[in-house]
């Protein structure tokens, strides 16, 4: 791997890929090569530091994220009437930090300054995520039921619905490795590939048409040119250079294998396969749905250590996450030598449940008919219970002990009159007019008042929703909500948005004091 070393002012020292900058540049240009917002700095040039300094308005961000989660946006948040003021290009990268974190990335200690001063580490870092999540978001049981067909003998589905998807590609490849009868098999992204032989093999099982074994009897270097022009064949976007699979490149070849997985899958269910899923996908309540959603990307936002979470109920089954999760909030709450890892057993899964719910007490959280065999059991409504108490605690923390009353009274006193809620079950906040006025309170330049609807039908409501959430974010706000739970009036979901929202009202006002100064 190309290593470049920066040094910046603070004589600090970082490392940076220079294929992987090419490689990404070469996907952005692809993915976006229509999107008119962007034209006028695409293509990006894959050989210099270009995507280091174009990523810095923040627009070209924001459509990265787009392209990992349709919809995490509202392209009316993002400012690309060009040319922009310091002020528009700031929101713009505080919307696309808060939505990366809002569909799984790790945004600790990336803000705004740091991507306009051109920090590489950063800047790769955060891309890298963004791609990786658009690449494998069709790798799980739920986009793809045929996956199920990985399933080892002893597991359940619930073990493979809690892999994540290198895990999950990591299998697809060996299952067929052992169809083409395969003496190999593939544990690692980076030298099980790097002589290109086991792709080659890949490849030809899944077209034997259009992908030969030819490049069995080449070098490695050309191996790897016939493994690029294969792949291409079968409908695989042109991001992978040889050179990177020579050199081993296991985020590349990650990405890779994503994209063959994603252009042919290769793996045909059977009946029964169907049936297992589709009992899987009729468990599924709506509002637990949601909030399963909300509650794993503020987990995944803590950044535990070894504790991502895949699929909410199934990664809490064991309690080790439970227990990493009570350490992360409060730490020295866990004892660690009270929890075995890894949890093969149901009694040492129970053991695990049990302590951490112990553990969990010290909280002051409700614990009410809830024990270590309805985690182990995988019972939701009683597992989102808990999760929605210590999620509650952690978001309204710097608020103390608040009831939602004294929220809404706090809140209510900053909106004019007609605007205010009676409660949070008010049906008037579906409108999401009382979340932009207290955004409006906050800073009177957030909002365009020309895209805020009347909030009177389906469509209003929905409009209004997406984009209040995306406005929150540009501000620089932490949002935990999504905006179905707006349409819906899910009232506890309201107070905790608001809560954050008055919260970040204090930050906002000190840094702008600090900025007078």
């Amino acid at each position: 791997m190309q290593a470049l070393k920066v040094e910046k002012g603070d004589g600090s020292h970082h490392t940076y890929s220079q294929d992987e900058v090419s490689s990404f540049c070469d996907h952005i240009n692809y993915y976006l090569r229509d999107d008119k917002d962007v034209a006028d700095i695409l293509p990006l040039d894959p050989e210099t530091n270009d995507m280091f300094i174009k990523v810095g308005d923040g627009i070209l961000l924001c459509k990265i994220i787009n392209l990992a989660q349709n919809g995490a946006i509202d392209p009316r948040a993002i400012n690309v009437k060009k040319p922009l003021n310091i002020f528009n290009e700031n929101i713009n990268l505080n919307l696309a930090i808060q939505s990366a974190k809002s569909i799984g990335c790790v945004v600790v200690n990336i803000r705004p300054d740091l991507i306009k001063d051109r920090r590489e580490h950063i800047i790769l870092g955060l891309v890298w995520q963004i791609i990786k999540i658009q690449t494998t978001k069709m790798v799980n049981l739920k986009e793809n039921p045929f996956l199920i067909r990985l399933k080892k003998e002893e597991e359940e589905i619930g073990d493979i619905l809690k892999l994540p998807p290198d895990q999950l590609l990591l299998r697809w490849f060996n299952h067929h490795l052992k169809e083409a009868k395969s003496q190999r098999q593939v544990n690692n992204f980076d030298k099980d590939l790097q002589d290109g032989e086991n792709y080659i093999v890949l490849l030809n099982q899944l077209d034997k048409d259009k992908c030969s074994l030819d490049g069995l009897g080449q070098d490695p270097e050309n191996r790897a040119k016939i493994i690029i022009l294969n792949a291409e064949s079968i409908g695989v976007p042109k991001f992978m250079r040889p050179i990177h699979i020579v050199k081993g490149n296991s985020k590349l070849n990650l990405l890779f294998c994503a994209q063959i997985f994603n252009a042919c899958p290769g793996l045909t269910p059977s009946q029964d396969d169907y049936e297992k899923t589709k009992m899987l996908q009729e468990d599924d309540d709506p509002e637990s749905s949601m909030d399963e959603r909300v509650f794993k990307m503020w987990i995944n936002s803590l950044n535990i250590e070894d504790g991502y979470i895949n699929n909410l109920i199934e990664d809490m089954r064991d309690g080790i996450n439970l227990n990493r999760l009570l350490e992360k909030l409060k730490p020295s709450t866990i004892n660690w030598k009270n929890v075995k890892i890894p949890a093969k057993s149901r009694i040492i899964k129970v053991q695990n449940a049990n302590y951490s719910l112990e553990q969990a007490k010290t909280f002051k959280i409700t614990l009410v008919n809830v024990g270590g065999v309805d985690f182990v059991d995988g019972k939701k409504k009683l597992i989102l219970g808990v999760i929605w108490q210590l999620f509650r605690l952690d978001v309204l923390k710097t608020m103390g002990d608040q009831k939602d009353d004294q929220i809404l009274e706090a809140a209510n006193k900053k909106v004019p009159e007609a605007e205010r809620l009676a409660s949070f079950k008010d049906p008037k906040a579906k409108t999401s007019h009382f979340f932009f006025r207290l955004l409006n309170s906050i800073e009177a330049r957030a909002i365009d008042w020309d895209f805020v609807q009347k909030g009177e039908t389906p469509e209003e409501i929905e409009s209004n929703a997406k984009y209040v959430i995306s406005v929150a974010r540009r501000l620089g706000a932490t949002v935990f909500l999504i905006w179905e739970q707006i349409r819906d009036g899910k009232a506890k979901m309201l107070a905790v948005f608001t809560a954050s929202l008055l919260h970040f009202a204090e930050d906002y006002k000190a840094a702008k004091l600090g900025h007078a100064e």
